[in-house]
């Protein structure tokens, strides 16, 4: 979408691009300064699982032949969600000297959830009018979830996030899940530190991902700004907009005064 710098979008695991085009679109479409590309990983959106992807090393390297193909010899943003924040770090570690900035939104840090340092789940705005509205099965589901509820949140979970969910390749996405789901290498051992513009976005409440262990990576970028954000979770771009829309602005003029 759009012209101009590119920017390439990785969503987390099951969903698809429409978790980046909810929250970024309407930061950027109206800039007019930026070619944007929303990706579908394989067995999520539109794009089709295949039984050779066995596991994130060659998931990685099909983000980088998509990056080398459509924005050959161009220099480019990086945007990555929870798992594509993961994904994320790896084409950092391959491609460094083409990435002008980075913004890390709930980044998986530890690809095995028991390595992971995360609070326990917590509804600190609970919304019953809305959960009386909706299906036992939906109510448990957004509660299993939501740190904050509200119409308006429960309506962009829907749209950005279990429109993904539901038409996902569960089976794919389990057996890689168990076989393959962390990199065979160290993706945070960096030879030489990034120095261009970095946004870290955390959820305080974010029983997921968490946000202690992304305080381990924080060396890794000389001009990183890290956010931990009260009542938000693991989807804090719908719980916190408004913070998140001024962060990741204030990462933008960041990134073109670089």
């Amino acid at each position: 979408m759009g012209n101009g710098k590119p920017i390439v979008m990785l969503h987390g695991y099951y969903v698809d691009h429409r978790l980046m085009t909810g929250c970024m679109e309407p930061l950027l479409k109206a800039k007019e300064d930026h070619k944007r590309i929303y990706i579908d990983l394989p067995g999520m959106g539109k794009s089709e699982s295949a039984n050779w992807i066995k596991n994130s090393d060659i998931m990685l390297d099909i983000v980088i032949m998509f990056i080398e193909k459509i924005i050959p010899n161009e220099n480019f943003l990086l945007v990555g969600e929870s798992y594509g924040g993961y994904l994320a770090r790896g084409v950092i570690y391959r491609m460094v000297d083409k990435i002008d900035g980075v913004l890390l939104i709930c980044p998986a840090i530890f690809a095995d959830y028991n390595k992971r340092d995360v609070p326990q789940h917590v509804v600190l705005v609970k919304d019953n009018s809305l959960l009386s509205k909706l299906t036992i099965e939906e109510a448990e589901d957004f509660n299993s979830g939501a740190v904050v509820q509200s119409e308006e949140i429960y309506k962009r979970y829907e749209n950005e996030i279990m429109s993904g969910v539901k038409i996902a390749n569960s089976q794919f996405l389990q057996t890689l899940q168990q076989n393959g789901y962390a990199f065979s290498f160290k993706v945070d051992k960096l030879n030489n530190k990034f120095n261009k513009p970095v946004l870290i976005l955390l959820g305080k409440q974010d029983d997921c991902a968490g946000y202690k262990d992304s305080w381990s990576i924080l060396e890794n970028f000389k001009r990183a700004t890290f956010a931990v954000l009260d009542m938000a979770g693991h989807n804090l771009q719908i719980e916190q907009p408004e913070v998140f829309n001024s962060l990741v602005n204030e990462w933008l003029v960041r990134v073109n005064i670089s």
